[in-house]
């Protein structure tokens, strides 16, 4: 009796000890968690900074003040679309700078400005043709080594870009005030180009959204009803076992897959237009239907079981009570699961690649059989670029992208919490 309390204490210290070995582990755990967090919020701010640094100059491009005389010479009425507008911008280069006689010096001189400036001189000609014979200061686009070169990418070296008579003519047109930086407009409302100051996103994103609707169109009834039928109205066999499992199977294929197969039925068997929205959107609907469907079964689910008898208990028919009852309370965590798919389907490369929508196309396109790339897809052709220009195109082009990612996202939290019932 008298070693029980030893005992007793012995075992309390042993109970502390243990405690505190847990305690420490605990903690050591936490310090764990919180490390990882801040080294993956590190490593987002370094991306999202990257990002943004080389992005952001690409909405900003340079252009260079002209006087455009429009020689009625070269603009006769009966030649107007095909006159001769590349002459009509060497020779306002050349008023600028009179001393410039060389054949050698003429190119380098006409290398300031944009191969696209002629183009626009055109489409303002064709607007209004009553400045035929008359002398105009127009801003045109300048070359992507000058823009370059104007927003610090490039440095001012002789040895480098510009020599140094071209570099003499940049100050030149510096001191004049007839360089600026002005809204790239150019980069969301045309389409791809070979000449970087020219290229924009507009093709691009209208292909997206295109293949987009086409997604949406046929991804969101076809993936409700699925879901209603096998959760609501499917008995429970070895046949409804055997879709369930390849359903949740079929979310974890990698997209490239479906590439493939919309490559080999849709193209290669039915003749579909290769390179088309259309197609695309057939594709991304195949990869989004099984996170629609389970998205769905899961909102349907959440719906207690006591509004399905409230309903059959009035009256209501099994597909009334669905319908009516069960269908508009699961619809928040469904339309956020369709949201959550759709996000997933933009940000998709690699199906696109394999059904051709990896071309180089310039036009916009008008409908959903017209030849049309996605902004990813245009995110890797530009990033392949050997033109350092595109780089910071690639980045701004992932802004855009990045921003109607976030968009959707957050569009999907809102519906989220806005509809969702808890019960």
């Amino acid at each position: 009796m008298k070693n029980h309390p030893k005992e007793n204490r012995s075992v309390a210290e042993l109970v502390q000890v243990g405690l505190k070995r847990r305690y420490r582990a605990e903690k050591r755990f936490r310090i764990c968690g919180i490390a990882a967090i801040v080294i993956s919020l590190l490593f987002l701010v370094i991306l999202f900074a990257d990002i943004l640094g080389k992005g952001l100059p690409a909405f900003r491009q340079t252009h260079i003040l002209l006087s455009v005389f429009f020689d009625p010479v070269e603009l006769s009425s009966a030649t107007l679309d095909r006159a001769d507008y590349h002459g009509i911008v060497k020779k306002s280069c050349r008023s600028l700078f009179p001393e410039v006689t060389g054949r050698r010096q003429k190119k380098s001189l006409y290398k300031l400005v944009s191969a696209g400036a002629p183009y626009e001189i055109r489409k303002i000609v064709m607007e209004d043709p009553s400045l035929i014979g008359t002398t105009k200061e127009l801003w045109l686009a300048a070359a992507d080594d000058l823009d370059m070169l104007m927003k610090g990418t490039i440095s001012r070296d002789p040895n480098g870009r510009f020599n140094r008579e071209q570099l003499a003519w940049i100050e030149h047109l510096e001191k004049e005030d007839r360089l600026r930086k002005q809204f790239n407009f150019t980069f969301f409302t045309s389409g791809d180009s070979r000449d970087p100051e020219l290229a924009g996103i507009l093709g691009a994103l209208s292909g997206t959204i295109l293949s987009l609707l086409i997604t949406l169109l046929l991804s969101f009834p076809i993936g409700v009803a699925t879901a209603v039928y096998l959760e609501e109205f499917a008995r429970k066999n070895r046949w409804s076992d055997f879709i369930e499992v390849n359903i949740n199977n079929l979310a974890a294929v990698p997209s490239i897959i479906f590439g493939l197969l919309g490559l080999g039925i849709f193209i290669n068997l039915f003749g579909m237009p290769r390179s088309a929205p259309l197609v695309g959107g057939l594709v991304l609907t195949l990869m989004t239907l099984p996170t629609i469907i389970i998205s769905s079964r899961a909102a349907l689910k959440s719906v207690p079981p006591s509004i399905r008898e409230a309903a059959l208990g009035i009256g209501a028919s099994p597909m009334q009570a669905v319908i009516h009852h069960v269908l508009p309370l699961a619809m928040p965590g469904m339309l956020t699961g369709t949201i959550i798919g759709m996000a997933r389907a933009l940000g998709e490369t690699a199906p696109l690649l394999m059904i051709g929508m990896v071309a180089f196309i310039v036009d916009i396109p008008k409908s959903f059989s017209s030849p049309a790339t996605a902004l990813p897809v245009q995110i890797y052709l530009w990033a392949d670029s050997p033109e350092r220009a595109f780089a910071e195109k690639t980045s701004a082009a992932i802004i855009v992208l990045l921003i109607f990612l976030i968009c959707m996202n957050a569009s999907a939290v809102y519906l989220r919490r806005k509809f969702e019932r808890r019960w």
